[in-house]
């Protein structure tokens, strides 16, 4: 086998972390901008259920850039159909998957109902995967180590302190079980996970990353174009347009990136999850980077589309963030010394 260049995970947990915040920056902040019309020339923002489908595209296009690169094909699980051979997870990376997929979903999702802060359900969706990632580890039977509760706190208090002078906390029937379908697709995910792909037998992360990345972006573009041949209520309708009009849009290429960067944020965010140690640790890790590229999302706003100024509190929550990564880097700090 061919020696491998370069590959994206070569720097471990913290590469994976600094690859998902480079990829979450420009997609947080290109998914506003597009969704509230701020590209010189546009007069209103584009709904989401119609920036899905190219989207979804480009997460497709972006999943197999990044196995292809990585060289990660061969770990796929393989079985015969008609004499044909083809690529086939079993049935717990299946259905991880299609928890992942779930996942992509009722972000989008959340921040479509009306009358609903989207602070608020950021903050139930985010604090509500670190209340996850300990009941977990629990059940796995796998004992947080101190940094890691430190670290877990640290980023949920700075949620609530991000979030603390914003107001609207009411929440609808259909809200809610959206909001309960997201956690429960990471509850699972991360129980399959710790249960099965992160170990010390060889290759075995691997093997269930690919195979949950084969299903993952491919069933949500294929729910898609099915939801454009129902075509029933605007929503579905605005899904219909995605694979239309929006296709011959000005904006197609901004949706094809937002795609692409979409599908890095997952490559970069399951490889996190994946990483041996408990999610305890790897949980904080994540969101510590979706968080920090947020808010430098929420100034490359204000710099370039002159929106909205970042408020204190959300500075005071970045700092706690900085402060919950310095208590996480405390292993790697340690494995030096050790050196």
């Amino acid at each position: 086998m061919a020696k491998k260049v370069f590959s994206f995970t070569a720097l471990g947990i913290w590469g994976c972390a600094f690859g998902y915040f480079i990829c979450y920056w420009p997609y947080s902040a290109l998914t506003k901008a597009l969704s509230k019309g701020l590209f010189p020339g546009m007069k209103e923002g584009i709904p989401s259920f119609e920036l899905l489908p190219i989207s979804a595209i480009g997460a497709v296009l972006g999943m197999i850039f990044f196995l292809t690169v990585e060289g990660w094909w061969q770990y796929a699980g393989r079985r015969k159909v008609f004499g044909i051979e083809i690529l086939c997870p079993n049935r717990w990376t299946f259905m991880s998957g299609i928890c992942s997929a779930l996942i992509i979903a009722t972000t989008t999702l959340a921040y479509t109902f009306s009358g609903v802060s989207i602070v608020f359900i950021m903050l139930l969706m985010r604090g509500g995967v670190l209340i996850i990632a300990p009941i977990v580890d629990a059940m796995s039977k796998r004992i947080p180590k101190w940094y890691s509760l430190v670290g877990l706190a640290l980023s949920f208090i700075s949620l609530l302190v991000a979030f603390s002078n914003k107001g609207g906390y009411t929440i609808t029937g259909a809200c809610a079980l959206n909001v309960g379908i997201y956690l429960f697709g990471y509850f699972i995910r991360l129980r399959f996970m710790s249960k099965i792909a992160k170990s010390d037998v060889e290759n075995a992360n691997t093997k269930y990353f690919v195979e949950e990345q084969l299903v993952a972006s491919p069933t949500m573009l294929i729910t898609l174009i099915i939801i454009a041949f129902i075509d029933y209520g605007k929503g579905m309708h605005d899904v219909q347009l995605g694979f239309t009009e929006f296709l011959f849009s000005p904006y197609v290429f901004h949706g094809l990136i937002l795609g692409l960067l979409s599908s890095g944020t997952g490559f970069f965010g399951g490889l996190i999850l994946l990483d041996k140690r408990e999610n305890t640790y790897c949980v904080p890790v994540n969101r510590c980077s979706s968080v920090l590229a947020g808010v430098l999302a929420s100034y490359s706003l204000m710099y370039f589309f002159h929106d909205r100024i970042p408020e204190t509190s959300e500075m005071i929550g970045a700092g706690l963030i900085v402060l919950a990564i310095v208590f996480l880097t405390v292993p790697t700090l340690l494995g030096k010394k050790k050196k």
